[in-house]
């Protein structure tokens, strides 16, 4: 038994497909229907983003657009005959709710939120999803990724949340990583990819170098004394920001560590140069000062805080400061996070963390779990600065991209009016972005100041190559 609702649905479907196939016998009779079924799905699309609210917004946003476009594809299957023409409007209506911006002066937030959400699915703690699950939420992703006009937004907040699952080990499959970047490859082509790829080669290259490493160890009868490995990435490829890096001493107990790495690593490979993140880096350490032990999982900055108190249980910030060397800054933050986990003491839990306070090792500490892992201040989730730094290297990006552009059809051009050049960029750039006319305005100016480019004494309007 059909209820009234579904009954009103059939039939209202059945009057569009009589509709369709009458306008279709006339000429150009059928624009003002695919016209009208375009403003429809923009409107639903449009409904359906705006009303998002919630912790979870990424998966919000992609499912919510992945159903409208699955009810709009498959009524223009079954009541349009999977008519081009509708399947054009249904193409437009999704790439304009996509990349529709509620303020015009910010970004679009699609590529974002679709980073953020291939992010959580590709996470270990990603809820209660099989692999096959996860697979088909990634294909499906892909059909909101084409729409996109800012790829390379997405390329970079992708390739930024990639790094993370990496370096911390947080990827639910590696199998389903590299599934994932094949996806984009076969979307984008593989200049898109390529610092994914590398990216990857670096964690198998490590894998091995590590097993290398060790065998040197044994080879020359070093013992360290401590378990040690190291991820050595290549600087062009890895997205990992300047902007965390603090001065930092190493504690005692890594020196010995890290001078053997190097040498050994000079040794495989001369004029390569060594730069340590250890901002980036983990530790795992045992306490056993405690009424039992524990194995706590920690940032390397924090592990050197608390290995000052071997030789000591109470520390002012001053003392901290000079045996680690980090900044006040780095200090504060990693400082504040030991008292958070209840492993350090204030002496005056009062007063804000200051030049004269003064920290003591927490000898009643306890917790339920034998093993457990602090929150490193570098692993807390992207924080508004860091989507603003995001959006800043991607204008650089672009500007290099543009510039990069210009000279490459000058070169095989070599004469060229200021709009046929314009145009010619746009469409050398659309695939990734879409750029700014101001933007390719500036890159020509400073182009012509690198002397790259000249303006012809003939036409104020028209550019010659300079070879």
């Amino acid at each position: 038994m059909v209820n009234a609702r579904e009954w009103f649905k059939r039939k209202i479907k059945k009057d569009l497909q009589h509709l369709y196939l009458l306008l279709k016998s006339i000429p150009s009779a059928a624009e003002a229907l695919i016209q009208e079924l375009q403003q429809h799905i923009t409107k639903n699309g449009l409904e359906a983003v705006n009303a998002l609210r919630g912790d979870n917004i990424p998966q919000a946003f992609v499912e919510s657009l992945l159903a409208v476009h699955d009810k709009f594809s498959s009524l223009i299957k079954t009541v349009f005959s999977g008519d081009q023409q509708f399947v054009g409007a249904l193409d437009k209506a999704c790439a304009a709710v996509i990349n529709h911006k509620g303020n015009p002066k910010l970004m679009c937030r699609s590529p974002e939120l679709l980073a953020k959400y291939c992010d959580s699915l590709l996470k270990k703690n990603a809820k209660t999803c099989s692999e096959n699950e996860v697979e088909n939420k990634l294909t499906q992703s892909i059909t909101i990724f084409k729409y996109i006009d800012d790829k390379d937004v997405f390329q970079k907040f992708y390739s930024r949340m990639l790094a993370k699952r990496l370096i911390y080990n947080q990827s639910m499959s590696m199998d389903a990583e590299e599934a994932m970047i094949n996806k984009l490859k076969q979307a984008c082509g593989y200049e898109f990819t390529s610092k994914l790829h590398r990216m990857f080669t670096d964690v198998s290259v490590s894998t091995d170098l590590n097993g290398r490493f060790m065998q040197f160890l044994r080879d020359h009868n070093i013992e360290l004394g401590i378990n040690f490995s190291i991820s050595v990435l290549q600087a062009g490829a890895w997205p990992l920001g300047q902007t965390a890096i603090s001065t930092f001493a190493i504690p005692q107990e890594l020196e010995k560590s890290v001078q053997q790495f190097e040498s050994f690593y000079s040794t495989r490979f001369s004029g390569r140069k060594l730069t340590w993140l250890h901002h980036l880096c983990n530790a795992e350490l045992k306490l056993c000062y405690l009424k039992k032990s524990y194995i706590v999982t920690m940032s390397t900055y924090q592990m050197a805080i608390l290995l000052l108190y071997e030789r000591a249980d109470v520390l002012s910030y001053g003392e901290i400061l000079e045996n680690t060397k980090l900044s006040d800054e780095q200090l504060s933050k990693q400082i504040q996070s030991l008292l958070e986990s209840k492993l350090i003491l204030a002496t005056d839990s009062e007063k804000p963390i200051e030049a004269d306070s003064s920290f003591s090792l927490n000898k009643d500490y306890s917790n339920k779990r034998t093993k457990f892992k602090l929150t490193a201040v570098v692993q807390k989730e992207t924080t508004q600065q860091e989507v603003e730094q995001t959006h800043v290297s991607v204008d650089e990006d672009r500007k290099l991209y543009l510039q990069a552009a210009i000279v490459r059809i000058m070169k095989a051009r070599k004469v060229l009016r200021h709009n046929t050049l314009i145009q010619e960029v746009i469409n050398q750039a659309k695939n990734r972005f879409v750029p700014n006319v101001s933007m390719i305005k500036k890159c020509i100016e400073a182009l012509i100041d690198k002397q790259y480019i000249e303006r012809t004494p003939n036409y104020p309007d028209e550019y010659s190559y300079v070879a």
